[in-house]
């Protein structure tokens, strides 16, 4: 696996690439790698000849309260792992290479209304610096396909809507998300967790899974104040269990807007901290089905 700092030498490879008729695939992340990374790139492997794989921890999707300092790096595990797997190049740009008009004069690629909800309102400008950010890398890389995982969905959905605007020429491939035995999405803030938060965590995405029953046995729940009910009971099941709830909401998987009575495609979306750590999760419900 080679590597590179340099997006000429980052595309003089992709073009040679290229020109023996592969397909690019490209994992963007920002290092620390778990196992759910790992499935991203296997996936990208199954599906593209040339994988390119991008660690750069972004400054601009960081709030003044976020963990940016603090942020886990392990680059030569990274470098180790990544080449196992058989990825054919790590890119592994400077802060000068992402922002060369500096972090407070760099255009910025928005994405609106959906960018604002849930953790756009949380992490005001968040979803800026990831949309930005995979912009840029897009244009430097410029891949056949792009994977991200199902964790982030709120991401993945903003980057969808991104890529279809801007008519970038790129298949976003979205990847279930890989939990421990117990159920806890991997993450790299898990490993801010303690032992007896860890014990705790996977009650997220419990309570996640007993809300998705309850929409699939008693579809008549959709409605405005039964929603609201079904979300504040689990908000308060989760402070219980020392959770500080951000949100849990049940939305439309089509824009993300709060469901109504009618829709069938759902999505359970949910933030909470537990000690250092912001959890994010979700769950995808479709209605009529087993």
């Amino acid at each position: 696996m080679n590597q590179v700092q340099r997006v000429r030498s980052l595309r003089a490879a992709v073009q040679a690439a290229r020109k023996d008729k592969k397909t690019i695939g490209f994992v963007p992340t920002m290092g620390n790698l778990h196992e759910g990374h790992l499935e991203l790139v296997r996936t990208a492997k199954r599906r593209a000849e040339f994988v390119v794989v991008s660690i750069f921890v972004n400054p601009t999707q960081f709030g003044k309260n976020d963990d940016l300092e603090n942020y886990p790096s392990t680059p030569e595990e990274d470098a180790r792992r990544l080449a196992e797997l058989g990825a054919d190049l790590l890119f592994l740009p400077e802060q000068e290479t992402m922002y060369p008009s500096g972090l407070d004069e760099q255009t910025v690629v928005y994405v609106p209304k959906i960018g604002d909800l849930y953790c756009g309102k949380d992490r005001p400008a968040h979803f800026h610096g990831v949309t930005t950010v995979v912009s840029r890398l897009f244009n430097m890389v410029q891949p056949d396909i792009a994977v991200f995982g199902n964790k982030d969905y709120q991401q993945i959905s903003i980057i969808r809507r991104m890529v279809e605007d801007l008519a970038y020429p790129i298949q976003i491939v979205g990847v279930d998300t890989v939990r421990t035995d117990e159920g806890l999405a991997l993450s790299s803030r898990n490993g801010y967790l303690d032992a007896k938060e860890l014990r705790v965590a996977s009650s997220l995405q419990q309570r996640l899974r007993e809300m998705a029953e309850v929409l699939k046995q008693e579809p008549a729940v959709i409605s405005k104040s039964a929603l609201k009910s079904l979300e504040g009971d689990a908000k308060a099941d989760l402070k219980k269990k020392g959770f500080k709830p951000h949100y849990i909401t049940v939305c439309r998987q089509s824009d993300l807007k709060p469901a109504k009575k009618g829709d069938q495609k759902l999505v359970i979306l949910a933030a909470a901290q537990l000690g250092k750590a912001r959890l994010i999760d979700n769950i995808e419900v479709v209605l009529g089905e087993p």
